[in-house]
């Protein structure tokens, strides 16, 4: 029975943030696929509450989503902790948690949208979030960069398939290949984009698809990258 239960701990993703949007889009699909999820917040009653919705949007009583404080849901996860949060809050969240990752791989799907325009970055001194984050938590902690580029709607759309590829990038290869494993469990494909510099094209493809998915001249919303490979 011990066993069991570590096994359980060590496959639970954390999501701090996981109130949000984002947040919320990503449990839904992983707790779909079978995922333990715990959601992070600053408010503990927040996240209990919204995992309490989202537990009973999927109609399960097999998908396993709990909330907690964002420390506590640092400390539940095994191998994995993503990072959802807005960019604002986005050091001073890892400052707090940072002594709670060692052991852990950080995925930061965090993108830096210019203050009150979306449809534009503006990137840190690192170079990108991903970056930023690297420097942050040291070599100890991996980085991996993921989920930068796929809509929030799309992701609590559980009716329709994801419609994009995942570009994922870092400067381990073993914690780039969990992450790029969970990311397959919900359906799409993930791909090894390199190394956490090449987060500075990924995080900026974001403003984008935000400028075309919101423009009266495309006849499509909520679209994402797609890597296509010749047809023959």
């Amino acid at each position: 029975m011990k066993s069991s239960m570590q096994d359980e701990s060590m496959n639970k993703v954390a999501i701090i943030g996981g109130t949000g949007p984002q947040g919320k889009g990503l449990a839904l699909r992983l707790a779909q696929a079978g995922v333990s999820v715990v959601l992070g917040s600053r408010d503990p009653a927040k996240a209990q509450e919204t995992a309490k919705a989202l537990t009973e949007l999927l109609g399960d009583a097999t998908a396993d989503i709990s909330g907690m404080s964002m420390e506590d849901a640092t400390k539940a996860a095994g191998d994995l902790v993503i990072l959802s949060v807005p960019y604002a809050g986005h050091d001073a969240t890892l400052t707090t948690l940072a002594p709670l990752l060692l052991g852990k791989v950080l995925v930061d799907i965090v993108v830096p949208l210019a203050p009150g325009n979306p449809k534009a970055v503006v990137m840190p001194e690192a170079g990108s979030v991903t970056e930023s984050a690297q420097l942050l938590l040291g070599d100890d902690i991996p980085v991996v960069g993921a989920l930068h580029n796929v809509s929030a709607i799309t992701l609590n759309d559980l009716s329709r398939a994801i419609n994009c590829d995942i570009l994922v990038c870092g400067n381990d290869l073993i914690a780039k290949k969990k992450v790029m494993a969970l990311i397959e469990k919900m359906g799409t494909k993930a791909y090894n984009a390199g190394l956490a510099e090449s987060a500075r094209c990924i995080e900026a493809l974001t403003p984008i698809l935000i400028r075309l998915n919101i423009s009266k001249e495309v006849p499509f919303s909520h679209a994402g990258i797609r890597i296509c490979p010749p047809d023959h």
